[in-house]
């Protein structure tokens, strides 16, 4: 397969998907997320294949969420809003194989969720968490909401979604965002053992236990797929487009002379 926006690679048993966009801070657009999946569909049903990670190009993002400049009021790509998401987040959920986040910096928005849905979270010190949806007019009403109070529980869900504060690797341990926070020398190392481990175990056995855990929220993709369609009539309104504008006019945003 040729990719354009990630780079894949299969080390000693273990997928790697890298997202390269670092200019972008590995923000994806639709070409990113169809190519993701494309890579999930190819690794998770590689027999050569025991564990997958999901990273992010160069030191300062792991993935900083939908890419501002591919959205006017709708993303570059198809889906509900120009960007498959419900797609990308049940292809990670559904893969028979753990996916690891591995993060190395920024993992913020979007990406931040993507590490909320991935099996394991693996992180350096210099990693960076939060969301900053209604700072930007948007938000997840799947499971980035949702899964996260199942992740961090309900307290901590909402003050991430309500006050968008940044948390540090080691706070996301704490929380349970993520499982382990390393050096960043040791961050791929780490990766790379966890997930050779991983292989060494039966492939079936994984493979039941995490449709065995997947089964207790199957039902939130239904909350997904309807709060997409909510979340594409927001983008439509102009409280929503006040966002996007005040980034682009670097000034903070007046949101509430359009709320209706």
């Amino acid at each position: 397969m040729q990719f354009e926006d990630i780079l894949y690679e299969v080390r000693n048993g273990v997928a790697w998907i890298t997202i390269n966009r670092p200019d972008k801070m590995n923000a994806f657009r639709g070409t990113t997320c169809d190519e993701i999946i494309k890579a999930l569909n190819k690794a998770g049903y590689d027999r050569s294949v025991g564990c997958i990670v999901l990273a992010g190009a160069g030191d300062k993002a792991f993935c900083t969420g939908g890419d501002q400049s591919a959205h006017d009021g709708n993303y570059d790509g198809r889906g509900t809003i120009g960007l498959p998401m419900e797609e990308l987040h049940t292809a990670i959920r559904d893969v028979p194989k753990p996916v690891i986040a591995r993060v190395q910096g920024y993992a913020i928005g979007g990406g931040n969720v993507l590490c909320t849905i991935c099996d394991l979270t693996i992180c350096s010190e210099k990693a960076v968490f939060g969301q900053v949806g209604p700072k930007m007019g948007s938000v997840d009403p799947g499971y980035g909401t949702a899964f996260l109070a199942r992740v961090v529980g309900e307290k901590k869900a909402r003050e991430i979604w309500y006050l968008n504060r940044r948390y540090s690797g080691q706070e996301a341990v704490a929380m349970g965002l993520a499982n382990l926070c390393v050096s960043p020398e040791k961050l791929d190392e780490t990766v790379q053992q966890w997930a050779e481990e991983i292989g060494e175990r039966s492939p079936t056995a994984i493979a039941i236990a995490k449709r065995s855990f997947n089964m207790d929220t199957a039902h939130q993709a239904g909350i997904a797929g309807m709060g997409m369609y909510a979340l594409k009539l927001y983008y439509d309104t102009d409280e929503s487009r006040e966002g996007v504008a005040a980034l682009k006019e670097k000034r903070k945003p007046q949101f509430r002379k359009y709320a209706k």
